[in-house]
């Protein structure tokens, strides 16, 4: 079992930066495959991107690349979501997401834990 924590959101102008945290409880990280979500209102939860604690691979929404980049820092127990050139439509909450990892960590299904998500506006 792990618990996820998310910090970071924000109000910020469109054209900014945000960096968002994720920080897991538990010594099992390394087993985990890791994303982040998010949903605006009236709308869906949404995978942004995915990222393999042990490896560092990487997978993304295409309508993300470029401006998103998802990291982690195993030390820390904590993945990272820095968005740069925020637009309005990237108004959401941000939801941090978990599951053991079988196979490839590059699907957004199946996540077992999630946090309870922050709030991101860009006005």
């Amino acid at each position: 079992h792990v618990q996820l924590v998310e910090s970071g959101g924000g109000s910020v102008q469109a054209g900014g930066s945000l960096r968002l945290s994720c920080v897991a409880s538990g010594n099992t990280w390394l087993h985990y495959c890791m994303g982040w979500f998010r949903q605006a209102p009236g709308k869906e939860r949404w995978g942004v991107a995915t990222i393999d604690t042990r490896t560092g691979a990487t997978n993304y929404d295409d309508s993300m690349k470029g401006r998103f980049n998802i990291s982690r820092d195993n030390v820390k127990n904590t993945m990272y979501l820095q968005m740069i050139s925020l637009k309005p439509e990237d108004t959401a909450s941000y939801y941090c997401a978990a599951r053991l990892r079988v196979g490839s960590c590059s699907s957004f299904s199946e996540m077992s834990y999630w946090g309870k998500g922050t709030q991101v506006t860009v006005s």
